[in-house]
């Protein structure tokens, strides 16, 4: 259980950066090179899954450690850097979303719809590891806005659910309803790609 998941910033050898911190703060160049070389790939990989293509990607990554300088300042270092600094990724991210109104669904819409099966997320898990990383992003493609951050800051940032509900700007209450909707319309994608491939490979 304690494996970490693709993407995360919690690989073995990579320390709480306390020490450059401190030096950036001060105005090192140095301390935020050495921020960026070590953050900014997991960070890229964050936003990949986030944003619709490559390019938004690496523009987010490139303004969210431009941000970062502005508020390195308010960094607890009580807390994890890279849970902060996902929580600082996954709110501009949602931000840019929200800006270009790509697919955004409405709070209340189709809660109806919701499947009474409860999808585990252990077996979406196990399904995303069988898949290629273009077929995850293909099959995230597929979410609206809010369900398909809800899921990266979940899955791929260990975001709490009232830091979910900050970031999206719903009640806490409603975050467990987005998660089990895109959980199911995640691996509806998913198998649905699978059953193309294999028809096309017939």
């Amino acid at each position: 259980m304690g494996t970490p998941r693709p993407g995360r910033m919690n690989a073995p050898g990579i320390r709480e950066p306390t020490e450059a911190i401190a030096r950036a703060r001060a105005g090192d160049a140095e301390a935020w090179g050495e921020l960026y070389r070590d953050y900014a790939p997991a960070i890229f990989r964050f936003c990949r899954r986030a944003l619709p293509t490559r390019e938004d990607a690496e523009d987010a990554t490139m303004e969210i450690f431009m941000k970062l300088k502005v508020k390195l300042v308010q960094y607890d270092a009580a807390r994890s850097f890279s849970a902060w600094l996902y929580k600082v990724a996954a709110n501009h991210c949602w931000d840019m979303l929200r800006r270009r109104r790509i697919r955004q669904d409405k709070e209340t819409d189709d809660l109806e719809n919701v499947p009474l099966e409860h999808p585990d997320p252990s077996q979406l898990e196990l399904l995303i590891e069988q898949r290629t990383s273009a077929e995850v992003r293909k099959a995230l493609d597929k979410l609206g806005g809010r369900a398909r951050m809800a899921l990266v800051m979940r899955y791929y940032s260990d975001m709490s659910y009232d830091e979910i509900a900050d970031a999206l700007g719903v009640r806490r209450a409603f975050v467990g309803v987005v998660l089990l909707r895109a959980r199911h319309e995640l691996r509806q994608a998913l198998e649905g790609n699978t059953a193309l491939a294999a028809g096309g490979a017939s």
